[in-house]
């Protein structure tokens, strides 16, 4: 799905920037890529995006900690 009219990017890039650099913010995803927001209707977007894969890996490492 398309995250960002503006600059043209999707869910799949973001998901696959904060994989491969593990960054932590909604600024540094849009420098990572390479981009500024625009008309900024896609930050929202980016966050949830954001907050869905930190609890992810929260969720992961309360997992492994139950486990070990």
């Amino acid at each position: 799905m398309y995250v960002c009219l503006c600059n043209g990017f999707t869910d799949r890039q973001v998901k696959s920037v904060l994989a491969e650099t593990g960054v932590c913010s909604t600024a540094r995803i849009y420098r990572a890529m390479g981009v500024k927001p625009i008309c900024g209707k896609c930050i929202p977007t980016v966050k949830d995006i954001l907050r869905s894969a930190q609890a992810n890996v929260a969720d992961l490492g309360a997992q492994v900690a139950a486990a070990g």
